[in-house]
């Protein structure tokens, strides 16, 4: 217990010394705030974009589908790197809009294009709403580190309170330092969380270190393990395919997404950070459910796939190696829930509390987002201690994701396409989310009626066909498709970032700002 728990407490001091080490000042600009100033380049941006990515969760959830269900595993790394592909294509238009328009969120990229508030609040409430239940279950797995770091001796209540006193203060840094902060320490935490756990899975895979199992028992895993849902049991065809799909467009349309998007220095770093979280992704991931199909036919795995990722530790290396994976565990954690609740407070902030109406200045903004950030936080740690043993919470992850898709109707055709109504986005995204949350909570896994897919696709079609319905009703006015047209030349043209003052009294507005 000594030996893990001390891992931790280096780990922890390592993060918070990154914090003190790079901050530049106490009173930065919302830009700097909210979008770390736009000055990052390719390997910050990838980094920050795979911690908000893989939660802590991958480590428990998808390493037990491969320890309990062999290939399975692999559909998230199938939706993941097409996911993530995708940005590469929206890199030009999302970081130039981004830039020219001094945008600071998604919400507030759509609220443009459409040039309506109304659908940047509905976009920002869709998202806020969608990101919290991942914080809550986040919090959680911090619980079943420290259950994992004391071996046991710590009752799980308690465990549970110093995993939520852990990200409590660490989230102080985060409310304090906004997206700087998290970009500084995701470099550290994500070479902590994926290039060590790879680099533990293939050591192990190889053989070098010794370790009962390794690459030949792939070689023997019984039948069942090479069949995906769908594939003779009880699932319908679609059901993978609908996952992958889920899971594509969700991708794209997580809020953390656009956000690092926005904090690149140009449209060439955005697009080599998507290359590199791609790669990174790609090898952490092929590397885990490997080595989570390998120990799969270990008694100690076998009896609890979901706990497979530190019981597998355990027997290879004692605690040594049990304390490493759990670091790495908190680390993945850690990054996760940093990502999730900075976007969620500038979201409040930005896209809902601020309005045309009532405009807030930069000092105004900064401080609405951290007391969002702060209250946003005390709600998540409160429901994760009370639902800790909920069983149905999973549930609400679940209705999520169908629901976070229904962003992609207006989003991805405002990006690219020029026709469009507001009446239509927010009609489209207001009836998708709705039928998606009603079918996911009677249908939670799969529509057995509908060859297996899931309620979230059904919403997603219910949102095209509404908006493209009310959009041919309600067709933009010749001024308004005037202005659409304005923005698409934005976008066809290199955009200069003016630099980012510092100090609020010395702030000036960014050339090209609206």
């Amino acid at each position: 217990m000594i030996i893990m728990m001390s891992m931790l407490v280096v780990f922890y001091a390592i993060v918070i010394f990154i914090l003190y080490r790079t901050k530049q000042t106490d009173n930065p600009t919302f830009s700097e705030y909210s979008v770390g100033g736009r000055r990052y380049g390719p390997w910050f941006v990838a980094m920050c974009y795979v911690n908000s990515w893989w939660p802590g969760a991958t480590y428990i959830a998808f390493f037990g589908l491969a320890a309990g269900a062999g290939v399975f595993g692999f559909y998230g790394l199938a939706y993941s790197t097409l996911g993530v592909a995708m940005m590469y294509f929206l890199a030009t238009r999302a970081w130039r809009w981004g830039a020219h328009y001094n945008l600071r969120s998604q919400p507030e990229l759509m609220g443009l294009r459409y040039n309506s508030s109304a659908v940047r609040i509905v976009a920002s409430l869709i998202g806020v709403i969608s990101v919290f239940p991942w914080v809550v279950l986040g919090m959680q797995a911090l619980g079943e580190v420290f259950v994992w770091a004391s071996a046991g001796t710590i009752p799980l209540t308690a465990c549970l309170i110093i995993g939520l006193v852990a990200i409590l203060i660490r989230q102080y840094w985060t409310v304090r330092m906004g997206m700087r902060g998290l970009i500084m320490t995701d470099a550290f935490q994500g070479c902590v969380a994926y290039v060590g756990a790879a680099v533990v899975c293939l050591v192990l895979l190889s053989g070098l270190a010794g370790p009962p199992v390794g690459f030949a028992e792939l070689g023997r895993l019984p039948v069942e393990f090479l069949r995906v849902p769908g594939d003779g049991d009880g699932y319908g065809p679609l059901y993978l395919a609908s996952l992958i799909f889920t899971g594509v467009v969700g991708s794209l349309c997580w809020p953390m997404s656009f956000q690092r998007i926005y904090t690149a220095s140009g449209v060439r770093s955005v697009k080599a950070g998507t290359i590199r979280t791609v790669l990174i992704s790609a090898t952490f991931y092929t590397l885990l459910m490997v080595f989570g199909i390998a120990v799969s036919q270990m008694p100690v795995v076998a009896e609890n796939p979901q706990a497979g990722w530190f019981t597998a530790l355990q027997s290879y290396g004692g605690t040594w190696l049990l304390g490493l994976g759990v670091t790495i565990v908190f680390a993945a954690s850690m990054g996760h829930i940093d990502g999730s609740v900075q976007v969620c407070g500038l979201q409040i902030a930005n896209d809902l509390v601020n309005s045309e109406r009532r405009q807030l200045t930069d000092v105004q903004l900064t401080r609405v987002a951290k007391i969002s950030m702060v209250i946003f936080m005390l709600l998540a740690g409160v429901l994760a201690y009370l639902t800790f043993n909920f069983s149905r919470l999973q549930l609400l992850a679940q209705i999520s994701y169908q629901g976070i898709i229904q962003l992609a109707v207006p989003l991805f055709i405002g990006v690219f396409w020029q026709r469009g109504s507001k009446q239509g986005a927010i009609a489209g995204m207001v009836t998708g989310f709705s039928v998606a949350a009603v079918l996911t909570a009677i249908y939670p896994d799969d529509m057995p009626a509908l060859a297996s897919i899931t309620g979230g696709i059904v919403g997603l079609g219910v949102n095209l066909l509404v908006f493209a319905v009310v959009s041919a009703l309600t067709p933009p006015s010749a001024a308004e498709r005037q202005r659409v047209a304005e923005m698409f030349d934005v976008a066809r043209n290199p955009v200069r970032v003016a630099p980012v003052p510092v100090e609020v009294s010395e702030l000036t507005e960014p050339e090209g700002s609206r």
